[in-house]
């Protein structure tokens, strides 16, 4: 399944732009059903930002599931995901994405090349039918054969190794590099599945009132490629272009996104949109708080089992613990850390050494920081204050009543150490775990912004998956799965893997309605 390199125009049954978790799991559904099929990448590396990802995948009532002794089923996802998204987006949707969850991982795993397993990771609100203990499942870590192969060496790297400029680590692909190596492997096992990296999408071709191929860029000429049964937009959101977020979601620019460089521009999104798709949330994002880099750019920091954050008042406004995505809301809801100039401050003492108390996705390099103005570091609460701006007395009673509250073990403010997921990465060794006092100098404030793990605003599509019209009647020929579509999952996100689960399922539901489609 080599790139491909012929001249002249390009021709398939089915067209994926995108290679994530939603788009290869649609280029296979398709391959497997006997259909030729053309991936095309606009990047030099496959995977987006799947890649990028810890690759949990809610997807409920699977066989995967049921290995590792979780009993659950669609039904009892439903409960949930009702009462977590309500009626934000058409029950309907909602429906197909839960009864054909467990499907599409059976579907996936009748290959040999793709295998789940259950790990615990809590679902992310204390609604009915919500698991404790979480309902996720991920990739099985993949082993490299001995010799290189192609499309495995062409998997993005981990974000911590590309951010960084670091080598990609030996051994084997984990987390969402496995999740694309194994989709990858499978798809070349079918014979039909062709792929084409460096391949920029610039329109899709209409012919009758039909979606017939598209037009693309690929080593500086433009290429045509004829689709016979249709196209499969898959190709992520518009979280990396800043006139789009200034536009539809009035933020000041795209340099605190998650995802993946080289594309996410919305390139997909606005070619439908110039086909007649109509479109819905494009206010959204799955939203993350993010420590800032000396670069501009930001990493999604989640797991906080330290310290606290504070806005520009110098006092608390949320449960640090929270999911991030709800973490993220409460920033955009208190207006803390939207803008370069009204930073969330992250408050912890000395106990924690060098490292910030949290799982930062890229780590920081405290010396560099400091630099930079994002790190400040002072013997006292008085001291830290004076670097950061804040109100010296308005931190001292922050910290004071914290510190109060990690010894009676009730955040009587926000809550914080109540919830399963609060708990879930707690530490700590009082009365409360998630509650740890900030007592011991040195002091330490980093940088927290908003940021994002993408967008989740875009065109409108059906239970197959296909792209609607704004007069609710489906585009022919045009399908869209993932960060290019409006979430199923409306404003929420209920659940460790919702993105990408949802994006596989609704892309296999894709591959499915292709199939039965007339050359």
């Amino acid at each position: 399944m080599a790139n491909t390199h012929d001249s002249g125009d390009l021709r398939c049954d089915v067209l994926v732009v995108g290679s994530g978790g939603g788009a290869l799991t649609g280029a296979y559904g398709a391959a497997a059903r006997g259909l030729d099929t053309l991936v095309i990448e606009k990047s030099d590396y496959f995977g987006g930002t799947t890649a990028y990802s810890g690759a949990g995948l809610w997807l409920p009532g699977n066989q995967a599931q049921a290995r590792g002794g979780l009993e659950d089923s669609a039904d009892l996802a439903r409960v949930y995901f009702r009462a977590v998204v309500g009626d934000t987006t058409p029950h309907a949707l909602q429906d197909a994405y839960l009864d054909h969850a467990g499907e599409t991982v059976a579907f996936l795993e009748d290959n040999a090349h793709v295998r789940f397993e259950y790990r615990p990771f809590p679902d992310y609100f204390a609604a009915p039918g919500r698991f404790d203990a979480g309902r996720a499942v991920f990739p099985v870590d993949l082993p490299l054969p001995e010799e290189p192969h192609e499309l495995l060496t062409a998997v993005r790297p981990p974000v911590w190794a590309q951010r960084l400029g670091l080598p990609v680590p030996e051994g084997p692909l984990t987390d969402g590099r496995a999740l694309i190596g194994r989709l990858l492997l499978a798809l070349e096992s079918t014979g039909r599945g062709r792929t084409l990296r460096n391949t920029a999408l610039t329109r899709l071709v209409t012919e009758d009132g039909r979606i017939t191929g598209a037009e693309a860029v690929h080593d500086g000429r433009t290429r045509r490629i004829r689709a016979r049964r249709g196209v499969l937009l898959a190709a992520g959101g518009f979280e990396a272009d800043t006139e789009l977020r200034r536009s539809w979601q009035g933020l000041p620019g795209a340099d605190w996104t998650m995802g993946a460089p080289g594309g996410n521009t919305g390139d997909a999104l606005l070619a439908a949109v110039e086909a007649g798709a109509a479109t819905a949330l494009l206010d959204q994002a799955w939203w993350c708080p993010s420590l800032r880099f000396p670069d501009g750019s930001a990493a999604f920091t989640l797991g906080l089992h330290g310290g606290i954050f504070v806005d520009g008042s110098g006092r608390r406004f949320a449960n640090e613990s929270l999911p991030y995505d709800r973490m993220g809301r409460r920033m955009l809801a208190a207006e803390a850390g939207t803008t370069p100039g009204d930073p969330v401050w992250w408050i912890f003492d000395g106990r924690f050494g060098d490292e910030p108390p949290g799982i930062t996705v890229v780590p920081a390099d405290r010396e560099t920081f400091t630099e930079a103005g994002l790190w400040h570091t002072s013997d006292t609460l008085d001291g830290l204050a004076a670097r950061t701006g804040l109100d010296p007395a308005a931190l001292d009673a922050t910290v004071r009543t914290f510190n109060r509250y990690a010894a009676d073990g009730t955040d009587a403010d926000f809550h914080r150490g109540e919830d399963p997921y609060d708990l879930f990465f707690a530490r700590g060794q009082g009365p409360n775990p998630c509650l740890i006092p900030i007592e011991n100098g040195p002091y330490h404030a980093v940088q927290i912004v908003l940021g994002d793990l993408g967008t989740k605003g875009g065109v409108r599509t059906d239970t197959h998956a296909r792209v609607l019209r704004e007069d609710g009647t489906p585009l022919p020929g045009l399908y869209a799965a993932g960060n290019t579509t409006a979430s199923v999952s409306g404003p929420a996100y209920p659940g460790p893997g919702a993105p990408i689960g949802s994006a596989m399922v609704f892309a296999h539901l894709a591959a499915a309605h292709l199939a039965q489609q007339q050359q």
